[in-house]
């Protein structure tokens, strides 16, 4: 029976099995023989990471040719204007390549929210935004580099989302098997789509209802 597991990687840790003892790894949190990463997550970066033993899923998730839909959580330096929120949505200019185009939003600060060890750095005198970004890409560091290039450099990343699965119910070093995992062969269409840079008022509105909303406990199995 192949496997799918949902984790939620804390901050700090990297995304593989193996390392210098420097950082905790997969391996501190998860005790599932035979599964790996699809696709990656930096050590800075916080949230959902999907891991299988099967080639052809960790493909599917991991790959961009694949479409499926990544969302983050942004928290960013200053307060990005409508401008910014355009070119983020219509791509940005990176060293290897024009980002594609995307669905950014304005979010308030997610309802609990937990806390990151270290946290940010904090400046009394430069306030910070959060945004809600969608991609179908994987470049390095993508959201990093393109909120600089407006920038707005990002001080805090979340992955709330890959395609169908969330963090709903997981815990910073938390993970969950995935009870129906042949589902994703057939994932619907809600889930990989064609994003298309919007009007600049689908970008100025508020709509904090639509986040997911990680509790601060789970009842998920655990390491």
């Amino acid at each position: 029976m192949v496997r799918l597991l949902r984790f939620h990687k804390p901050y700090g840790a990297l995304c593989q099995f193996t390392g210098d003892g420097a950082r905790p790894t997969l391996a501190n949190f998860i005790d599932v023989p035979g599964v790996y990463a699809a696709g990656r997550l930096d050590a800075d970066s916080e949230g959902l990471l999907m891991l299988t033993d099967h080639g052809p899923w960790q493909t599917q998730i991991a790959d961009p040719r694949h479409r499926l839909i990544k969302t983050y959580w942004a928290q960013v330096e200053g307060v990005p204007d409508d401008d910014a929120l355009r070119a983020l949505a219509r791509g940005v200019a990176l060293r290897d390549g024009i980002t594609r185009p995307a669905e950014v939003r304005r979010m308030d600060k997610p309802p609990n929210l937990w806390p990151r060890t270290p946290p940010i750095r904090f400046r009394a005198a430069i306030p910070t935004a959060w945004l809600e970004l969608r991609l179908m890409e994987g470049k390095n560091r993508q959201v990093r580099r393109m909120t600089a290039a407006v920038g707005h450099p990002t001080l805090r990343l979340i992955r709330t989302g890959i395609g169908p699965w969330t963090l709903d119910g997981l815990a910073p070093g938390q993970w969950q098997a995935v009870d129906d995992p042949t589902g994703m062969l057939s994932l619907p269409s809600t889930t990989v789509s064609k994003i298309k840079a919007a009007p600049p008022a689908r970008f100025q509105q508020q709509r904090s209802s639509r986040s997911p909303r990680p509790p601060p406990g789970s009842r998920s199995r655990h390491s």
